[in-house]
């Protein structure tokens, strides 16, 4: 049979003298935005990764641009059904990094960013570059009265009927929670039940007769005079040696945070409130408060959380009555670790703060190192809930971990084998770089895998503009005066902050 009238293959005509091509040559490729090709715009061939929410990345695999948050995948894209995010990897691989990134990106979009305890700071420079609230708390540099309403007290007054009663029902409950919860971490465990109705009952006598915002002391003197309203939850009955055995314990214990490592911190009224007036949000700086002072960390954390979102309720409230707009709100909730290994029953005042965000209209985002954080707890019960936070998130966003931590983290959202061995080949330790004469960036720096349920993950990395830079270093003890802008992590150059816009992430892509 003659050559021409055989049929060729995909690769040309086989045998002796066809021409056949054994290897085939990949065709060149080329991205351009659409104002780049736009006459080739639609493009035949669509992403695989989402385009909506904030610009954090290109694929790993495909090097297409990812955007990912979880407010604009649960409001806009209908990706998620809960508006939180788990984020988890070891330290120094970008984290922080990728969080920023979102605050900016956020922000541009209107949503207000609430970095609710900054402990480095990992963000103070970037609010403050934006024209943020900047508190700072901490020995010697400012205290937070867990007794003071704040935003809530504010909006009540300007509200009325039922809108007024509800609104302080709920700071009442929070004051109660926010009190309960540092005697646990003074005790290291949870008080008993008539202790938390002697509070509620004393609480409620200082409102009614206290002129003004009261603070800790008060409280203290409420209990110790012992009116009738309080004595009555104790079932003295006229006793006041029953009543002494009653209430001493929780009056040592709330005289031990006046005079202990908390007092300096909550004894005395607050001397900075937040605001949610500024776009650009607030960050509560507690880098001053030493890492060895653990007792102090956890409390201040969890006191700025729940202040936190006593203001976004509060605003919530003023918007439903038509006297304020709508907010959205963007909440950091970093160094997880630290409230939950506190003390005993300090999981359920974090469940209680966090499970509800997606009716609260909070975006979240929950940082911690590794899954082995939320169950290195000493009651089972206590982490059950804290593994309820992973499950509870709309997506998870892990860094480098350990292999041994496959297990623990499998178990909360189904990874293929491929994924597991790229997240733990992250986790390398970086090689020596002989011709610098130091360690080499860790492999896995800026380099993120998205999981949300099931589905395939996306892996991605982080590139930091220019205008990130100077916002960006988290290790300024440290820091030379050079380094890459390509990198991703905690290692950047200081300089000034002025030039920062949340529309400079997209547009320098």
């Amino acid at each position: 049979m003659s050559l021409h009238l055989r049929q060729p293959g995909p690769r040309g005509y086989p045998g002796r003298g066809g021409g056949r091509a054994s290897y085939v040559e990949a065709p060149p490729e080329w991205r351009g935005t659409s104002v780049q090709v736009c006459g080739m715009w639609p493009f035949g061939v669509g992403a695989g990764t989402p385009m909506i929410g904030v610009p954090v990345g290109r694929d790993l695999t495909s090097g297409t641009a990812l955007c990912c948050d979880p407010i604009s995948w649960f409001q806009r894209a209908r990706l998620i059904h809960n508006p939180s995010e788990l984020v988890l990897g070891r330290p120094g691989l970008g984290k922080s990094t990728l969080v920023r990134r979102q605050v900016v990106g956020l922000a541009g979009y209107g949503v207000i960013p609430l970095i609710l305890g900054d402990l480095k700071p990992d963000y103070a420079d970037l609010i403050a570059a934006m024209g943020g609230q900047i508190v700072k708390l901490g020995r010697g540099l400012g205290s937070l009265n867990v007794l003071d309403p704040g935003e809530i007290g504010a909006a009540a007054a300007r509200l009325s009927g039922h809108d007024r009663a509800r609104l302080l029902a709920d700071a009442h409950g929070r004051r109660l929670n926010a009190v309960s919860a540092l005697v646990t971490i003074v005790r290291g465990q949870p008080l008993a039940d008539t202790e938390r109705t002697v509070l509620s009952a004393a609480l409620r006598v200082l409102d009614e007769r206290h002129h003004g915002v009261p603070i800790l002391p008060d409280l203290i003197n409420v209990i110790d005079a012992g009116p009738d309203p309080v004595r009555a939850v104790t079932l003295a009955r006229g006793s006041d040696e029953r009543y002494r055995q009653v209430v001493d314990p929780l009056h040592a214990s709330l005289l031990g945070l006046l005079d202990g490592p908390l007092g300096d911190a909550f004894a005395r009224a607050t001397t900075t409130p937040i605001h949610l007036d500024t776009p650009a949000g607030s960050c509560i700086d507690i880098s001053g408060i030493d890492e060895s002072d653990a007792e102090l960390q956890a409390a201040v954390l969890l006191a700025c959380w729940s202040e936190g979102f006593g203001a976004i309720e509060a605003a919530h409230a003023l918007a439903d009555a038509g006297l304020a707009p709508q907010r959205r709100f963007w909440v950091v909730l970093d160094e997880l670790w630290r409230v939950l290994r506190a003390g005993r029953g300090l999981v359920d005042r974090v469940d209680a703060l966090t499970r509800l965000n997606r009716q609260r209209g909070v975006g979240q985002a929950m940082i911690t190192h590794t899954m082995s954080d939320l169950l290195a707890l000493a009651d089972e019960a206590d982490r059950l809930k804290a593994r309820g936070f992973a499950e509870r998130a709309g997506m998870v966003i892990c860094a480098g971990l350990p292999e041994a931590e496959m297990a623990s983290l499998t178990q909360v959202v189904r990874m293929s084998a491929h994924e597991q061995r790229m997240i733990v080949d992250w986790s390398t330790p970086p090689s020596w770089d002989s011709a610098r004469d130091r360690d080499g960036d860790p492999p896995g720096r800026g380099k993120f895998l998205v999981k949300v349920g099931g589905r395939p993950g996306i892996p991605f990395h982080v590139d930091l503009t220019h205008a990130e830079l100077a916002v960006n270093d988290t290790n300024k003890r440290w820091s030379t005066t050079t380094a890459s802008p390509a990198i991703a992590g905690a290692n950047a150059p200081t300089g000034s902050a002025a030039g920062i816009e949340a529309a400079r992430i997209e547009g320098d892509w």
